[in-house]
């Protein structure tokens, strides 16, 4: 299963801006090709650069980096209440209220990342365990429809996404 594959009726049009941009790889594939390409990428990073902020109110790369570590704990807690067949509608998040007491700043890198390794692994564990038919359940999130598997492209688009903005932002 490729993104292409997907079906526009799987997510909202807030998560297409993620899901299209996405290579031509399995959803397995693209989940464990993020996470080696996101620690070697992190890790090249001056230490100096990684509490950098653009602008005032701007999110450091640290802080960036938790953010990836929260939302795909939060996309994946979606993919198995779906994926396990509970409809009743997921809420969304507000993002900008976890970074302020996440304390990504005091925190290492190394400890960052490792997180960052576990939680992948969990969710790629998680979506290796999904049969073809838990794939496609549809469920409601953030007050849209959306498939355990289009969830699961969401987190690989969602890293990109912020891939790119640190690439053209802080670098």
């Amino acid at each position: 299963m490729k993104p292409n594959e997907l079906s526009r009726s799987e997510y909202s049009s807030f998560n297409a801006t993620y899901i299209s941009a996405l290579e031509e790889v399995s959803l397995i594939e693209g989940l464990d090709k993020g996470l080696n390409q996101m620690v070697s990428f992190i890790s090249t990073i001056p230490n100096e650069k990684l509490e950098y902020r653009y602008a005032e109110g701007k999110w450091t790369i640290k802080d960036i980096l938790l953010h990836l570590i929260d939302a795909e704990r939060i996309f994946a807690y979606r993919a198995l209440r779906i994926g396990r067949g509970d409809k009743t509608p997921l809420a969304g998040f507000e993002e900008n209220d976890y970074v302020p007491n996440a304390n990504a700043n005091g925190r290492t890198l190394e400890s960052l990342l490792g997180e960052f390794q576990l939680v992948r692994k969990s969710t790629l564990l998680l979506f290796e365990n999904f049969s073809e038919k838990q794939l496609l359940y549809l469920g409601t999130s953030s007050e849209n429809m959306i498939s355990v598997r289009a969830i699961g492209f969401l987190i690989s688009g969602h890293q990109n996404h912020h891939l790119k903005i640190i690439r053209e932002r802080y670098l």
